[in-house]
């Protein structure tokens, strides 16, 4: 299955979802029932210390991967083909505990209350089976003059 960051936005460049930015995450979405899913395999030069993740990449992760939620809602509420460009207004990320790098971790959002142009989505970012991050944040559709409007 492609994600919807190569089916949507190839050329985009951001560190952490754009498939163009050959030294960002890369994160691939994927739908999943109501809400996305995407796993994500780190790399050393990601560690915060020994084994274990960044703590801002943990939160890089989650933004865009709720970002992208926001956003497969928008299109799939607007009965549109691509989705519309949005942007995080608020974020909170709670870190739960280290973040283990042997393997790849697992990110699940999904949308939790939406108007026609704000969403608030929940995400959690897991590793070996473990909960070691969480998120809530708000992600709003962007209009025609934001900096952000033609990136996808």
């Amino acid at each position: 299955m492609v994600s919807l960051q190569d089916l949507y936005a190839p050329q985009n460049r951001c560190f952490g979802c754009g498939p163009a930015n050959e030294k960002g995450l890369r994160i691939k979405s994927l739908p999943q029932g109501e809400g996305l899913i995407a796993d994500f395999t780190p790399e050393p030069h990601h560690e915060a210390f020994p084994g274990m993740l960044n703590g801002g990449i943990c939160g890089a992760l989650l933004d865009c991967h709720s970002n992208w939620t926001a956003a497969w809602h928008f299109m799939r509420q607007r009965g549109e083909e691509k989705p519309p460009c949005t942007v995080t207004a608020e974020f909170a990320v709670k870190l739960r505990r280290p973040t283990p790098m042997d393997g790849p971790v697992h990110l699940v959002a999904r949308v939790v209350e939406s108007t026609a142009d704000k969403a608030t989505v929940e995400a959690t970012l897991s590793a070996r089976g473990q909960v070691t991050a969480t998120c809530r944040g708000v992600f709003v559709v962007v209009k025609e003059g934001h900096p952000a409007f033609h990136r996808w």
